[in-house]
């Protein structure tokens, strides 16, 4: 994740050549942390993503443009993270509703695992929401999604992937404007979505 190194709180300048004197000059303190995520300064344009969901249809972030998205990385046998970031992202558009204006785009990182079939029984097994799509693909289809995306899926062993485990939240304008970890909260998302949303009224 993108972070910025805390400034030192004291600087010392020598007042001059020779001198044993010194001035001490306080920097001001960091300002207080708005958003929950790790907010991106400045944001920038989304990488793009296009990629079918497990009945064929074809889905693009351009085409998201007017809804905030998040965007994750998960498989359907992860044994860990990647059931608890489905939950909490399932739990904000549960909780938004219909008219919540977001969406989710979660990309397969296991090519060979991850088929229709699988896709469909996680979907059904986790109660999905309309708003959550699972995008797959062959490994030559995801890895373009990967490679702009930053992320890296190993296959470890059967059923096991080791790969990166964020979520980014995209503005309507089509901008990454937050990222969260594999320990993303569904109220974390839900408290940062209503500043945007307050921010852009």
């Amino acid at each position: 994740m993108r972070g910025a190194l805390p400034l030192l709180a004291v600087i010392l300048f020598a007042a001059g050549c020779g001198s044993s004197t010194a001035r001490v000059v306080e920097t001001p303190p960091p300002a207080k942390k708005v958003f929950a995520g790790a907010a991106l300064s400045p944001p920038h344009p989304a990488p793009p993503l296009s990629l079918r969901d497990a009945s064929g249809r074809r889905f693009t972030l351009k085409a998201q443009r007017g809804r905030y998205v998040l965007v994750t990385f998960i498989y359907t046998h992860c044994p860990d993270v990647c059931p608890l970031i489905t939950s909490n992202l399932n739990t904000v558009l549960r909780t938004l509703g219909p008219k919540g204006n977001v969406e989710v785009l979660a990309v397969s990182v296991d090519p060979k695992g991850d088929t229709p079939a699988a896709v469909r029984a996680y979907e059904k097994s986790k109660h999905l929401e309309p708003a959550f799509h699972y995008l797959i693909g062959t490994r030559a289809e995801l890895r373009p999604v990967w490679v702009a995306w930053n992320v890296i899926a190993v296959d470890r062993k059967p059923d096991l992937v080791d790969h990166a485990a964020y979520t980014a939240l995209i503005d309507p304008s089509g901008q990454e404007r937050l990222l969260y970890s594999s320990q993303v909260n569904a109220q974390q998302v839900l408290h940062d979505l209503r500043l945007l949303k307050k921010q852009r009224a």
